[in-house]
Parts: structure tokens; C-alpha cells; sequence
């Protein structure tokens, strides 16, 4: 017996001396890193091109304060349009009728392929096209010309092309409908995003097509569609910047712009704009991590880890009630 218990303490290993794996590579790059960073602030600090004292005296100044509400502006406004029309596109492209998928199909490829600071361009200049715009029949004059009848018009009311279509109203209708077909798509994947069983329950149990897409589609796709929206959110307040090419007078980077160039002070006011959008960018980040996680309820590590305790559970419940009945 004294024997076995020998050869057991004999055969028992020594205790592991656990080595910690070194990682220099790491501390070269945190070296690194550090000397750029410094060299970095350095330039900040010490650089009198930056003119911070002049910069921070600008940056609040009325007129700049008017283009930060004009840019707000643009960003909501474009962005309503955007979605509001994307869906519309989306639930196009989704139709069996082969019309209205062309139609979309059309739109999402031509304002996809040209770039936002053309389109805010030629928006710009659209009264080349119209004197006026009038509301009213179609064709009304041809429709008179071929009756017989000079002179016929059947408008009802109209407008300036001019009084329209302002720099504002361009720069918003150019970014808005250029958006809507980002957003078209966005919206059809997270439509498709969503288990045809979803459908065909819903239709089972008698809902119309709207109804289904409003209370039981839309809703579950939120989960997909909310983080690229964000991200379209951003990218539309950084794009308000190109309508200063139209152009838009009440936009932030037009008012930095010409702080800059009445003071000869440029690259100071470049500066400004970066921290403004810097600012305004973290604020829609912000946001769009509450959203995120609002609409992501249930969706998490901890709602998939009960669904699996409930699948076990299930199992283990399915298994016991059939041993019963055996």
C-alpha cells in the first residue's frame, strides 16, 4: 500500500511556471505613438499659424452662428426628404410590378452615379430652364393648339424660378434626392432583412399589405436600417459643405470661408470648420448610439443567450414528457 502511494507522489508533475509571453513589438509602437503625439501637440502649441486667440474670437461671431443654423437646417431637411422619398423608392423596388421596380431602378441608378456637388450645381441653375413655374393641365397649350384654340392655358397659379429655386432650396433639393437613393436601398435591405414567415403569418391572419409592411416589416427592420441611417446622417451634415459651391450664403463653411478670406487669415478659419464639424459629428454619434441600441432590444448576446436556454429548456421538457409517456 506504502509503495502505490509512492509511486504516485512520484509520477505527480511539478507545478507549471507560467512565463507571461513579452510583447516588444508593442512598446516600439507605444513609443511611437507617444513621440507623434507630442511632436503633435508641439505643432499646436507653438505654431503661429493656428492664430488660436483670433480663431476661438471668430468662431462665435454671428454670422458664423447663422451658417451652424443653416447648416442644421439643410442636414434635417435633406435627410426628411431622403428617407421619406427612400422608402417610397424602396417599397417600389420591392413590387411585383415591373413599372415601378424600372422607375426606382432608374432614379437610384442616375442619382447614385452623380456626385452631390454636381447635382447642388446644377440644381443651382435650374432657372435656366423656367422662367416660371406653374402648376396647372398638362400640355395645355398644345392641347389649345390642336382644338384649335390660341392662347389656351389652363394653369392655375405659379412662381418665379428665381424666387423658388434659391440657393437654399437647390442645395437641399439636390442633397435630399440624392440621398433618397442611398436610402432606398438601406430601406430594401433591411426590408428583406426580415423572415418571409413574418409575411406570410401576418397575411394568414388576414392583414393588408400596408398594414403588414407598417406593423410588422418596418418595425423589426429598424434593427438593420438605424446604423447606416446614422451613418448617412453624418455623411449628409459633412456634404451640407459642398452647397457652398451654388451658392448657400447661410452655411457654416461658406460664413468660415469668408471670415477667412476678408481677414487673411485662411488657414485659421480651415481650422474653425474642423472643429465645428468635429463637435457637430460627435453630437450624431451620440445619438445614433442611444438609437442603436433602442432599436436593438432583444437582439443582444443576452436575448440570444435565452433563446437558447429556452430551446434547451424545450429539449429537456420534450425529452422527459416523452420518457413519461413511454
Amino acid at each position: 500500500m506504502s509503495s502505490e502511494t509512492d509511486t504516485t507522489e512520484r509520477a505527480r508533475p511539478e507545478p507549471i511556471q507560467a512565463v507571461p509571453v513579452r510583447h516588444p513589438g508593442r512598446w516600439v509602437a507605444v513609443a511611437v505613438i507617444g513621440v507623434l503625439v507630442a511632436m503633435f501637440v508641439h505643432l499646436l502649441v507653438t505654431n503661429k499659424a493656428f492664430n488660436w486667440s483670433f480663431m476661438v474670437d471668430e468662431m462665435f461671431r454671428p454670422p458664423i452662428m447663422e451658417g451652424l443654423r443653416g447648416t442644421l437646417a439643410l442636414t434635417v431637411l435633406a435627410m426628411v426628404i431622403g428617407v421619406s422619398l427612400g422608402v417610397v423608392i424602396a417599397i417600389m423596388r420591392l413590387s411585383e410590378n415591373p413599372i415601378l421596380r424600372g422607375v426606382s431602378w432608374a432614379y437610384t441608378w442616375f442619382f447614385r452615379a452623380v456626385p452631390r456637388l454636381v447635382l447642388a450645381i446644377l440644381f443651382g441653375n435650374l432657372g435656366i430652364l423656367w422662367a416660371r413655374i406653374e402648376f396647372g393641365l398638362p400640355f395645355d397649350r398644345q392641347l389649345g393648339a390642336l382644338f384649335g384654340v390660341d392662347d389656351f392655358e389652363a394653369r392655375l397659379f405659379g412662381f418665379s424660378a428665381l424666387e423658388i429655386l434659391t440657393g437654399f432650396v437647390a442645395g437641399m433639393l439636390a442633397l435630399g434626392l440624392s440621398e433618397a437613393a442611398y436610402m432606398a436601398e438601406i430601406v430594401r435591405a433591411g426590408i428583406q432583412s426580415v423572415d418571409e414567415g413574418q409575411t406570410e403569418a401576418a397575411q394568414a391572419l388576414g392583414l393588408s399589405r400596408t398594414q403588414i409592411l407598417r406593423r410588422i416589416v418596418l418595425p423589426q427592420a429598424m434593427r438593420v436600417i438605424i446604423p447606416p441611417t446614422g451613418n448617412e446622417t453624418i455623411a449628409m451634415l459633412k456634404d451640407t459643405s459642398l452647397v457652398a459651391f451654388v451658392p448657400v450664403s447661410t452655411e457654416l463653411f461658406f460664413q468660415l470661408k469668408a471670415v477667412g478670406n476678408r481677414t487673411f487669415q485662411v488657414f485659421p478659419m480651415y481650422v474653425a470648420a474642423c472643429l465645428w464639424y468635429l463637435l457637430l459629428t460627435s453630437v450624431l454619434l451620440a445619438g445614433q448610439y442611444y438609437l442603436e441600441r433602442h432599436f436593438s432590444k432583444g437582439f443582444g448576446k443576452s436575448a440570444q443567450a435565452k433563446i437558447r436556454l429556452r430551446g434547451i429548456a424545450a429539449e429537456a421538457g420534450g425529452s422527459a414528457s416523452e420518457a413519461g409517456r413511454g
